[in-house]
């Protein structure tokens, strides 16, 4: 795998976030005499990529992480806080041409392949499409030509250019998902949840399929994703998120063998033991609060095994990649 470059980051996300405004109509808050409600999806997530890395987001359904990805590649504003891809702000205005040059070098991976891929179009055409867009290939006869090489990149055969998407299978759908993504000669893909609507035989290789790319091209993958399992064997860095915020930045190989914060000990703790080492376990107690009323102070400690009255008034910063008041004041060694 990859190892972080000496180089500065080529991606930087600082203090990111998104608020949804998820009020009732104004008749009805009227009638009722209602407060606006707001949902913190984000709130304050801070982390960069080095060229050549994989930075893994993790956590439970609803904490946020799709949400990251879709405002680090564009598709989603942020209501504050800045993304930085090679130099340039995402939402910098003055730089608005050169972020439109910067576009053909980010791509995304969605999770469905079924629902990303145009079932009217044929595959050719697909691919063809950010090549056309971009103006990076001219005449017919090239684009056709490099749609054909990306296939066979991704393990499928030119020939595939004339099918239509219904024609393949889950895991061959997202083969050509990929090749659309490196149509463009991108250099970070964001890979929102790549494998999770996909047998597991064929989630295997298609990470496989991912590495050796990495590999070969030199890419960069922000891999958003709620399996442990594949996240060990993709992520450089692992960022566990709860809630709409970071609770834990880590190396993959020390965060799977020394955990710190109490939410990423119970999410290892939830994988089932197959080697069946007789230590104790203990799953993810309670459910994920509701983000439109979030618990005051630290959001995780109603379901925390070292909660203390600190936690339940004050949010704890991010202190040596953890945030949590209890690691910081050395009480998780009695855990």
């Amino acid at each position: 795998m990859s190892q972080p470059s000496a180089e500065p980051p080529f991606v930087r996300v600082h203090d990111l976030r998104r608020v949804f405004d998820v009020s009732k109509p104004w008749l009805n808050r009227m009638l009722a005499n209602a407060p606006r409600q707001y949902l913190k999806a984000v709130d304050g997530v801070s982390f960069e990529i080095a060229a050549g890395e994989t930075f893994a987001l993790v956590g439970e359904s609803g904490s946020g992480k799709s949400t990251v990805a879709r405002m680090v590649v564009g598709l989603l504003p942020p209501s504050d806080g800045t993304v930085t891809i090679a130099g340039v702000s995402m939402n910098d205005v003055a730089a608005a041409q050169e972020r439109q040059r910067l576009r053909r070098r980010i791509q995304m991976i969605f999770q469905d392949p079924y629902a990303s891929l145009n079932p009217r179009w044929r595959v050719g055409r697909i691919i063809a499409e950010p090549i056309r867009a971009f103006q990076i290939i001219e005449g017919e006869a090239a684009i056709n030509d490099r749609a054909g090489e990306l296939l066979t990149l991704v393990g499928l055969h030119p020939d595939d250019r004339s099918k239509f998407p219904h024609e393949f299978s889950g895991g061959q759908r997202q083969r050509i998902a990929i090749a659309r993504a490196l149509a463009s000669d991108a250099e970070f893909i964001v890979c929102d949840e790549p494998t999770s609507a996909l047998d597991v035989s064929v989630q295997a290789q298609i990470l496989n399929l991912m590495r050796d790319l990495q590999e070969r091209l030199g890419l960069t993958y922000l891999f958003i994703s709620h399996n442990l399992a594949v996240v060990r064997h993709m992520a450089t860095r692992i960022g566990v998120m709860y809630l709409g915020r970071l609770v834990e930045v880590s190396e993959s190989r020390q965060l799977f063998s020394q955990p710190r914060h109490p939410y990423t000990r119970m999410l290892l703790d939830a994988v089932p033991d197959l080697a069946m080492t007789g230590k104790s376990r203990e799953g993810v107690k309670g459910e994920i609060p509701n983000p439109i009323s979030p618990p005051s102070g630290c959001t995780f400690h109603p379901r925390c095994p070292l909660v203390f009255e600190r936690c339940r008034v004050e949010a704890p910063p991010v202190i040596d990649g953890v945030a949590c008041h209890a690691v910081n004041q050395g009480r998780e060694a009695a855990a």
